[in-house]
């Protein structure tokens, strides 16, 4: 029985699959960190769609009062 799997290659597949299973796999970025060195709005609100999130920040009670309005005026 010839057997071509030796120590030099179950080496070479450890280092090789060592990133696999560490851990679960990110597929959001980190935000930013440093907003303050963004000096314009539209800055801002660009790299804040590009991340995901949402810019300016809108409290709930804020959002609430807004649906109100628009149902009495309505």
């Amino acid at each position: 029985m010839d057997n071509i799997r030796t120590r030099a290659w179950r080496l070479a597949q450890n280092k090789r699959n060592k990133h696999r299973g560490s851990g679960s796999v990110r597929n959001d970025f980190p935000r930013e960190k440093k907003w303050k060195m963004m000096y314009t709005r539209s800055d801002k609100i660009v790299r804040a769609a590009q991340l995901g999130m949402a810019y300016p920040r809108v409290s709930n009670a804020q959002l609430t009062l807004k649906a109100m309005e628009e149902v009495t005026s309505a």
